[in-house]
């Protein structure tokens, strides 16, 4: 609303007012987060080869089944394909705030499916082979990246940065930072609260994931909106201290941040709301499992523009949870964007009946 704008956020409106460039306004979404190269064989269909892919467009995807405006902000690299950019804007996605580095990087990512729920990353030749599928050129030379833990004090080349931010970006009224680096999560989100997003959530990096991380979730929740992780990351960041998801969450939350919303992938998730400690289990929406590559992110999208309408963490979920529901039925960050009119609503509808409160 403009009279909870900040002082910022006036001026950047007075600014882009007398320029004409005012497109960004209050009801707008910012999605920070990483663009890949997509090598993906999914649990059933066909592969898909040198597709655009990343946390940022399922998260982005999945809040636009609900949202018009959702706003791009990544890096790439000068041998990402630049006509990839401009089809985003085609599916309602703004790529403004995705800067475009000099020189190349190796934005590539290889999976595989052994079932329908588990995956691998490396030796695509010898996965290609077992399937009997013509290796891809693109693929010569993968190296899966290494699972690593993250460093404090160094942010990853491709990981959005303060000065890549476009101005009108600020007068946007939710922000959501997707799987990132510890450090660009730390710079990104109080950046956005005290320009004056009024909503901020995180879906946490695997690198700062485990035991040895938890006393920086103190400061990097502190004000946060939301925080999202797996029920697999939870787990690894309390590892030795407790095994009840709710006192996990409960813990979260008493580090400044309002809702904890744990991702159980098919048993759907557990909401915690600090403020009432109200808890509530939803299962996922029943839709049929076709492939399901990111459907966290797009949970996270949905949540975003759920929070961003009602400001009810419940309803937020539910919404998350059905952009999930779409996304697992096919392959790619797009596929969940071919839906039937009306068809999310029905399904939030019908989710709602389903919904246990602790």
């Amino acid at each position: 609303m403009l009279e909870d704008a900040s002082p910022l956020q006036w001026r950047i409106r007075k600014e882009l007012y007398f320029t004409g460039y005012l497109t960004v306004m209050d009801y707008s979404l910012v999605f920070a987060g990483q663009l890949r190269r997509q090598y993906l064989i999914p649990p059933e269909g066909r592969p898909l080869l040198d597709v655009p892919g990343g946390n940022l467009l399922y998260a982005g995807a999945g809040a636009r089944l609900w949202a018009d405006s959702v706003l791009l902000l990544s890096r790439v690299a000068e041998n990402y394909p630049h006509d990839w950019l401009k089809s985003f804007q085609k599916f309602g996605l703004d790529s403004r705030g995705i800067k475009i580095l000099p020189g190349s990087l190796d934005m590539r990512t290889f999976m595989v499916y052994t079932d329908q729920q588990n995956y691998q990353r490396t030796n695509p030749v010898s996965h290609f082979v077992r399937l009997g599928l013509p290796f891809p050129k693109g693929l010569l030379g993968y190296q899966p990246p290494q699972s690593e833990q993250d460093n404090r004090r160094m942010a990853n080349l491709d990981s959005p940065k303060l000065a890549d931010i476009p101005d009108d970006y600020y007068l946007a009224k939710a922000v959501h930072l997707a799987p990132l680096d510890l450090l660009t999560h730390t710079q990104l989100a109080p950046a956005f609260r005290h320009a004056g997003a009024q909503i901020v959530t995180i879906d946490p990096g695997p690198g700062y994931m485990t035991a040895n991380y938890l006393d920086d979730l103190r400061s990097l929740l502190q004000g946060v909106t939301a925080f999202l992780p797996s029920e697999e990351e939870i787990r690894s960041l309390f590892w030795g201290r407790t095994n009840d998801l709710w006192e996990m969450a409960a813990t979260l939350a008493s580090f400044g941040c309002e809702v904890i919303v744990i991702k159980r992938g098919g048993r759907g998730q557990y909401v915690f709301e600090r403020s009432s400690a109200k808890k509530w289990e939803i299962p996922a929406y029943p839709s049929r499992l076709v492939d399901p590559t990111c459907a966290g992110d797009a949970f996270c999208g949905g949540f975003l523009a759920g929070m961003a309408a009602t400001g009810d963490p419940l309803a937020a979920a539910m919404q998350g949870n059905i952009s999930a529901s779409f996304c697992i039925e096919g392959s790619g960050a797009f596929y969940m964007l071919d839906t039937m009119p009306g068809l999310a609503r029905a399904r939030l509808e019908s989710l709602s009946n389903l919904v246990k409160q602790g």
